[in-house]
């Protein structure tokens, strides 16, 4: 077995918590389910898996070491990941673009893709977490680095999915209540909101407090 069973379930528990924890992609999760129902927060699910599996490989190709050891490349991920979330975030303040809208949806699950996507991508703390999480949990006295990382990575994706799966059908669920024009707006305002927090600190804590 490449994983023994006592490291294999001391990643799951951290992998766990992390996981867990609420962030972009959660809130994207749930934003765009709530306003274009199942479908695309499923698609919204699948993009930020897809966002993981790249990461996957950029780390057993060194290309995200490489990212995180240069300052400048860095600081253009945390810039870049910043913008497009704030640019996410406005739209939540732009109540008449994204309106619940039970006969087609306002966002394509391939929007949804794209963007959980480049959401997942462009989030400098998936990199570190790939950097620092992944590594400690490998045992080289076993053999194959690759097969180890490419197991511990699919285990974070389907513990992403167990709990990020659950959460679209919710917010699918409550769609009906949400409706509501001045519901809406809430909802687009407040997840707005979140979107706009987590890109500022993104900004502060890797270009201000880093800098």
């Amino acid at each position: 077995m490449p994983i023994d069973g006592a490291t294999l379930l001391a990643f799951c528990l951290t992998a766990g918590a992390i996981v867990l924890s609420p962030g972009p992609d959660t809130v994207l999760i749930l934003r765009y389910a709530l306003n274009s129902g199942r479908k695309v927060g499923i698609a919204t699910v699948l993009g930020v898996q897809l966002g993981l599996i790249c990461h996957t490989l950029l780390a057993i190709f060194g290309i995200s070491v490489i990212v995180a050891s240069s300052p400048i490349l860095f600081k253009t991920v945390a810039v870049l990941g910043a913008a497009y979330l704030a640019w996410i975030g406005i739209q939540g303040f732009r109540g008449a673009t994204l309106k619940f809208d039970k006969n087609g949806p306002a966002i394509t699950p391939h929007k949804a893709i794209r963007d959980a996507l480049l959401c997942n991508l462009l989030n400098p703390k998936v990199i570190i977490l790939f950097l620092a999480l992944l590594p400690n949990f490998v045992e080289p006295q076993r053999g194959n680095v690759t097969l180890q990382l490419v197991l511990l990575a699919g285990t974070l994706v389907i513990i992403n999915v167990i709990w990020q799966a659950p959460l679209a059908f919710a917010a699918d669920a409550v769609r009906g209540w949400l409706s509501r024009p001045r519901v809406q707006k809430t909802v687009n305002a407040a997840t707005g909101m979140f979107l706009l927090l987590f890109a500022a600190l993104m900004l502060w804590e890797h270009l201000i407090i880093a800098s």
